[in-house]
């Protein structure tokens, strides 16, 4: 008996000194310089929030906190300079809707695994999408649109921000969830994109909430409806794609993520600090600016939300036979 209980106490010291290295690990945190990369530009949005996060993280941390631009490739060399990078949280990733879906549409090339190499820690902010139209189109709700589109098969257009891309994607899921036939036409970016629908070149297209609703109270667009799932509070005046067409959501977002294998209470640090950041009322208001929405998700939350939207993207791009070079 006394060999047991000497075995049980031995035991249980072994299991206090293995779980010990994540406390331990969490209260050293950071050590020494923190780096937010990112697949932006300068002055580019990712690039803005990022320096939001960063400065948020830096106050509350009282260490340097960076950020470093990796721009290429879709993101995809940010993303792998933190998949290659050590299992400590000292290497952030930014990224964008990018993230989830280039697992599929560059599934023979992208240099990491998506599912495999990152753990979530949190979606910072969501970017409400919605459908918009030339002022002249001869329909002004998703049903109508929808209508016309059948009647006439392959007649509307909608502009294809660059291949892959969330606005790209948007409008091949808007065509199969409707059964419409819709003619995608591609542009190198979204600025290309929206000024032919301004001067009436092309008829439809998926952009960010903020950009189009500067234009639509100029007149310029018509906002046919939301792509949101459910409403957000501070946009009433648009119905719904998902009115329509039950399920239909797309939103782009932002969110960090770390090195697998990085010890989860600093994970939880990270998210902990950087919403307590974001949800100040000056630093919110600032984010809602831009056009975005605070989330603040934990790291369940978000993993749970970054499978599903791999899941849903994959679908899409087989369903519309989507290739890349």
């Amino acid at each position: 008996m006394k060999h047991l209980a000497r075995f049980a106490v031995i035991a249980g010291l072994c299991t206090l000194m293995l779980g010990a290295p994540h406390p331990a690990a969490a209260q050293a945190y950071p050590n020494g310089v923190v780096r937010v990369v990112v697949g932006s530009a300068p002055g580019g949005l990712g690039d803005v929030v990022a320096r939001i996060v960063a400065h948020q993280l830096q106050e509350a941390w009282g260490q340097p906190v960076v950020v470093l631009n990796q721009v290429g490739a879709g993101g995809q060399i940010a993303a792998s300079t933190v998949a290659k990078s050590a299992p400590d949280g000292q290497d952030i990733l930014l990224d964008t809707s990018t993230f989830v879906i280039h697992p599929t549409l560059h599934a023979a090339t992208i240099p990491y695994n998506t599912l495999r190499d990152f753990a979530f820690v949190t979606q910072l902010v969501n970017l409400p999408m919605v459908l918009i139209a030339h002022p002249a189109a001869p329909y002004k709700t998703v049903g109508e649109l929808i209508a016309y589109a059948k009647a006439q098969p392959g007649k509307v257009t909608c502009a294809s921000p660059l291949l892959g891309s969330a606005s790209h994607l948007a409008g091949e899921m808007l065509k199969i969830e409707a059964g419409i036939d819709v003619m995608m036409v591609p542009y190198n970016g979204s600025p290309a994109a929206m000024l032919d629908l301004v001067a009436g070149r092309v008829d439809t297209m998926f952009n960010a909430y903020a950009s189009a609703k500067a234009l639509a109270d100029q007149g310029k667009v018509r906002i046919l409806a939301l792509a949101a799932s459910t409403r957000p509070a501070d946009i009433k005046e648009y119905p719904l794609i998902a009115d329509t067409i039950p399920g239909f959501a797309v939103a782009s977002f932002l969110g960090l993520m770390v090195r697998t294998g990085t010890p989860r209470p600093i994970i939880d640090k990270i998210q902990r600090d950087v919403t307590r950041g974001i949800n100040k009322p000056e630093v919110k208001a600032q984010l809602e600016k831009l056009g975005a929405q605070v989330v603040g998700s934990t790291p369940d939350e978000f993993d749970v939300y970054v499978r599903a939207e791999v899941g849903k993207w994959a679908k899409v791009i087989k369903a519309s036979n989507i290739k890349t070079d």
